[in-house]
């Protein structure tokens, strides 16, 4: 009896995991192969095995190292910025009594939103010169005109706001599930024994909700690392290579440049950076629970 229960479930299951298999492990397997060989459509005569070649390239190449810097700055500041305007939202509006609703209706728009429509809206309608909203703002406040996206400095600020404007509402979504679990004795507790409000925010508040700042910070990162859309559809990854983070040129150089091998090379490098950094979290999450 049990074996046949058991069969049946493998039977269930089958499926997905089939699907799973060829839509998973069987890319990151060719990826991976792809990055130990010369595959490159434009000059196809010298496509073979290159061994760690193109790892040994990647070493020496000031561009990837250029992008893989780039893409520290872009995830770690844009992950901060989630982090800390996502909780002061929510501390905000568990101070509001009725109509919360609302906020976590609004919340959800951004995140519902493509990616490459929001790098796109933001091209078009928020940074666009002189008819962009930004610009405009900015020239009534007397600060001038300032050319977001032909700039590499304004450039990449404006592709970290754009991250971060979309993904602080699942942020502030999850840190506001946590503070309205909190038990509110411990906090009517703290005022009776005169604990002021940053007290009560530092000592009893930020605890409690550890767990869900750092499931925010590790989600946030992970997604930080392989951002792609909104950044292409924004900038392009320009000017120049201002806002190339490793996955833009990882992608330019498979399928703008043709070499499949050395973008491969470069996607697994991207691959082994977001496990190590997921990883580290994870464990330091672990640590602080023992």
């Amino acid at each position: 009896m049990f074996a046949t229960e058991r069969n049946f479930a493998l039977l269930m299951v089958a499926p997905g995991l089939l699907v799973l298999l060829l839509t998973t492990t069987f890319p990151l397997v060719f990826l991976l192969w792809n990055s130990f060989h010369t595959v490159n459509l434009a000059m196809p005569f010298l496509d073979g095995f290159a061994g760690l070649d193109n790892y040994a390239r990647m070493m020496a190449d000031s561009r990837f190292w250029h992008a893989l810097q780039l893409t520290a700055i872009y995830t770690f500041s844009s992950v901060a910025l989630q982090l800390f305007i996502g909780l002061g939202l929510a501390l905000l509006v568990m101070q509001i009594s009725a109509g919360q609703w609302l906020f976590r209706i609004v919340a959800i728009l951004p995140i519902v939103l493509a990616p490459v429509v929001v790098g796109l809206f933001w091209r078009t309608i928020m940074l666009a010169p002189e008819f962009g909203i930004i610009d405009f703002i900015f020239r009534i406040l007397g600060l001038g005109q300032v050319n977001w996206l032909g700039s590499p400095t304004p450039a990449l600020i404006s592709v970290i706001i754009i991250h971060t404007w979309q993904w602080t509402p699942f942020a502030f979504l999850v840190l506001l599930a946590s503070l309205a679990a909190l038990p509110p004795e411990v906090f009517e507790a703290a005022k009776i024994d005169k604990a002021g409000a940053f007290q009560r925010f530092r000592y009893i508040t930020l605890p409690l909700i550890r767990p869900a700042v750092v499931i925010v910070v590790i989600m946030r990162s992970m997604i930080a690392l392989s951002a792609f859309a909104a950044i292409f559809a924004a900038t392009g990854g320009g000017p120049g290579t201002a806002t190339e983070i490793l996955n833009l040129y990882a992608y330019k150089t498979s399928f703008v440049e043709l070499n499949f091998g050395y973008g491969s090379a470069l996607a697994v490098s991207l691959l082994v950076i977001t496990i190590c950094v997921s990883g580290l979290l994870f464990r330091l999450r672990t640590a602080h629970r023992g």
